[in-house]
Formats: structure tokens, sequence, C-alpha cells
């Protein structure tokens, strides 16, 4: 039987979370804020370590930031598909400054699985991009795992990404088990750890 771990990690704190901003798409960095919890997060042992891991972001600045604040330089591979949903022309801006306009009220009034923001995403489509990193995450890891399947050393995958991509893939392995997608969400810094036999997820844990 091969075990393996992928963990999930979402990234610090931003301007856009302290702001309340709708932001997706958009390459901010971590604030100073972000950098230091997760500075202090990382002292106190929080993640799991391998010096064999593979590492992964979805290649946004705040995700490649947060990867080298917890493990340090590491080597590895952008998954775009990870990325946050994209708010389109409503990215960098907080509902007070949309509340008024007439696109904005539309798109909260109806159905967000099939209409997105102005040049964004439904949430439809997010989960469907979001399944296919996940697909390629998956098929990363396996190739990890049958790299060491004749090593005493167990598979890990870290990835570094997103509050509303790792809540997707846990809906995708959880349906049901949760009233909302929202309550999926990791802090910033925190998020789940993937228990995998054989290819198959069979437990998770949070951190």
């Amino acid at each position: 039987m091969m075990r393996s771990r992928i963990c999930l990690i979402r990234h610090g704190i931003t301007e856009g979370n302290q702001r309340r901003l709708y932001y997706g798409h958009s390459d901010i960095p971590l604030s100073d804020e972000g950098k230091a919890e997760l500075a202090q997060l990382a002292a106190s042992g929080l993640y799991p370590d391998s010096e064999n891991a593979s590492f992964y972001t979805s290649g946004l600045l705040r995700t490649e930031q947060t990867l080298e604040i917890i493990y340090g330089p590491r080597e590895h591979e952008a998954i775009g598909d990870l990325r946050e949903i994209n708010f389109g022309r409503f990215e960098m801006k907080s509902y007070e400054e949309l509340k008024e306009q007439k696109d904005y009220i539309a798109w909260i009034s109806g159905d967000m699985t099939k209409v997105g923001p102005p040049e964004g995403e439904s949430t439809g489509q997010f989960a469907d991009r979001i399944t296919s990193g996940f697909d390629e995450l998956m098929k990363r890891h396996q190739l990890k795992v049958l790299s060491l399947r004749h090593k005493a050393e167990e598979a890990l995958s870290v990835a570094v990404c997103h509050g509303g991509s790792i809540s997707v893939i846990m809906e995708i392995l959880y349906p049901g088990v949760k009233d909302n997608f929202y309550q999926w969400i990791p802090d910033p810094g925190h998020g789940y750890i993937l228990y995998l036999e054989n290819g198959a997820v069979v437990d998770t844990g949070s951190f």
C-alpha cells in the first residue's frame, strides 16, 4: 500500500484581505502583517516538511512569497488553474465602491453559478477550472509517489494557493459535508492535509 500526503496552504494576508476587496486574479503581494504572521506560523512548526517534497504555487506573487517565507527558497512549479476566482471589472474594489452599480447589483442578485462579473468568471466556471487544476496536481503527485515506491519515504506535495481554490477542492472531495462553500475556507496561512492511500484521499486534517 502506497501512502502519501498533499498539503494545501492558503497564502498569507494581503491588502486585499485587510481592505475587504474583491480580488482574485490581481497579482498583489503579501502585506507586512501577512509576512510576519507566516514567519511566526512557520517558526511554530505548523507546516509539514520533507527534504524531498514537491512544491507548487498558483503562480501569483502572494503564493510565491508565502512558499518562500514558510519553506525558504525551493524549486517549485506553478499550476495556473489553481488561481483564485477572477472578479473581472470588480477586481480590487470594495462593496462600498460597487454597491450602487447596476452591473454589480445584477451579479449579486443573479445566479452566480452561471453568470460572473463583467469580464470575470462565474462560480461554475471557477469550479471547473479548479477541478482541472486539482486533477493536474494529483497527476503530478502520483508521479512523485511512483518515484519513491522503492524507498521508505512517504511522498509529500505542498501546494500554496487560495482560499476559494482550496474550498472548491474540499467540496470536490467532500460534497455536501459543509452547509456552504465558505465554511471550507481556511484562515490565511492555514489549510488542509490530504492523506492518500493508493492514489485516493482517505482522510483529511486541518492546520
